[in-house]
């Protein structure tokens, strides 16, 4: 794709009159400025970064930003794709291919930094943009794979490829581009196609719209506890980590416990109160099921019915045949074999485990002169603690003062990642962030050589949607000349001021999971 520079043109008009009189003439007005009507004049996805490896200039992106570079990237992509279908010539891989995966740089710039961070620290305007672009961008990909003399030249190469002397990757990248056209509804007739375009764009809505609310709920669903005694269990850091929470929500003398993974909370680990646990758990399991405003239901519901209704329309007996077909088991059967085939041992062994948590809690509760109970799901990882403990003399609590964040980091991950690979690390504070907890490594591979940026964001916070997880802001293209600029995100309770980071093995384990 040609790079097209954005040029702020100025026009100064100076207006005078000319009399027989010096002193009888008017005063000209002041010279008037035109100034640009460009959206994208002065957008900082308008052209790739100027910062090292075209890092993105978040000390210059702005909410703002988006909705402009969106429309004009649109824009930008479908006027290349256009020329590429209208092209005179046959279908090669150069005037076909390569040109496609050339195309889109301004959307792709924009795309890349808005979905971290709308996955990494949003707000209510990165919200509505969300909202507001999904479905276009839904539409701007059928336009896309559903126009039909580009992928009448994407046919042509993919019937002809045996005789195109392509192999490795090239052929690779040609398979790729044609069962993408193909999965998306290529092959469709015209009202076929029209059908398809509605229901990607309801897709595509209601998706979004299941993604925000539960990242409100999740927000709204933190524990929030008005004793310090029911915190019984908790380390001292723990506490104090909860207490700036509740500062942070401007809830003082309370404590809160945000709500930080999917389903077990590391809260439940340790703390003793089981009133406590069971609110955790509750409140965990029960996230965009509560009858309020961010209920998730319905939305399941028609969201089901659409991905039926897309699968049979593009020839698949149900969603799940269409999703596998692409993955490593290939169909539900499959997929289901391996489920079956693990469920017999899994239930054997979590009976087994069952039954001596249930033996503990009845030795405690006697011993303690209490009746005792059945083991519940939000008891389950404080007694396999204490269970680990006693069998093992093994307290996690007393592991994590050496799982300080920093020193897992650099003497653990980057340690290995350079006895592995003979990887380096180095920090870049001169490169700006989207939020201060971020920090930015350059790396460099054995013989010296820059490898690409890392960015580790790992503290969660309200912004943040929960769970773990690596995006790209930039992709790594020898096409392009591009090198990988990647983030690794986790959600890592933050201590009070002035305390120490202490992760849990399972953060830990996490930490190496998405460094890869």
């Amino acid at each position: 794709m040609k790079t097209h520079s954005l040029i702020l043109i100025g026009l100064c008009v100076a207006l005078a009159a000319c009399g027989q009189h010096e002193s009888s003439a008017p005063t000209p007005p002041p010279a008037a400025t035109l100034v640009s009507t460009d959206p994208m004049t002065g957008n900082p996805f308008a052209t790739p970064s100027d910062l090292y490896l075209q890092a993105p200039p978040f000390d210059r992106i702005t909410d703002a930003s988006f909705a402009p570079a969106f429309d004009a990237g649109m824009k930008e992509q479908l006027v290349e794709m256009d020329q590429i279908a209208d092209r005179a010539e046959p279908p090669s891989f150069d005037n076909t291919i390569t040109a496609m995966e050339r195309s889109g740089q301004l959307l792709n710039r924009a795309s890349k930094v808005f979905f971290n961070l709308t996955e990494s620290n949003t707000n209510d305007t990165l919200d509505k943009i969300q909202a507001d672009y999904a479905p276009k961008l839904a539409a701007h990909t059928d336009a896309i794979v559903l126009n039909d003399k580009l992928f009448a030249r994407v046919k042509s190469l993919y019937d002809h490829r045996e005789t195109l002397g392509l192999n490795g990757e090239p052929l690779r990248v040609l398979e790729q581009y044609y069962r993408n056209f193909a999965r998306n509804g290529a092959l469709l007739d015209a009202a076929g196609q029209a059908e398809l375009r509605k229901l990607n764009q309801a897709q595509a809505t209601l998706t979004n719209q299941f993604s925000d609310q539960l990242q409100k709920e999740t927000n709204a669903a933190a524990i929030v506890v008005d004793s310090v005694a029911e915190l019984a269990g908790f380390s001292d850091d723990d506490i104090a980590a909860a207490a700036e929470a509740a500062k942070a929500r401007k809830l003082e003398g309370k404590w809160v416990i945000p709500l930080v993974n999917t389903t077990v909370q590391p809260a439940m680990q340790s703390a003793s109160n089981r009133a406590l646990r069971e609110r955790i758990y509750q409140a965990s399991i029960s996230r965009g099921a509560h009858d309020n405003a961010f209920d998730n239901r319905p939305l399941v519901l028609k969201l089901a019915k659409l991905r039926y209704d897309r699968a049979r329309l593009l020839g698949y007996p149900e969603h799940a045949t269409y999703v596998l077909e692409e993955q490593m088991a290939k169909t539900p059967k499959a997929a289901r074999d391996i489920l079956v085939g693990m469920a017999k041992p899994a239930l054997a062994a979590a009976k087994r485990d069952a039954a001596r948590l249930q033996k503990l809690i009845d030795s405690e509760q006697k011993a303690a002169g209490q009746p005792s109970f059945k083991l519940a799901p939000w008891d389950w990882s404080y007694y396999a603690e204490k269970l680990r403990k006693q069998e093992f003399d093994l307290d996690e609590a007393q592991i994590r003062p050496y799982f300080e964040l920093n020193s897992v980091l650099q003497n653990g991950v980057f340690f290995a990642a350079n006895k592995l690979y003979g990887l380096s690390f180095k920090e870049r504070k001169d490169l700006p962030v989207y939020h201060p907890d971020v920090r930015v490594f350059e790396v460099f591979e054995e013989n010296g050589k820059t490898l690409g940026l890392f960015y580790a964001d790992y503290y969660a916070r309200p912004a943040k949607r929960g769970g773990a997880w690596m995006n790209n802001f930039v992709d790594q293209s020898r096409l392009l000349g591009t090198m990988p600029v990647i983030a690794n995100n986790l959600n890592v309770s933050k201590p009070a001021d002035g305390k120490p980071t202490l992760l849990t093995y399972d953060e830990v384990s996490t930490m190496f999971h998405e460094f890869g």
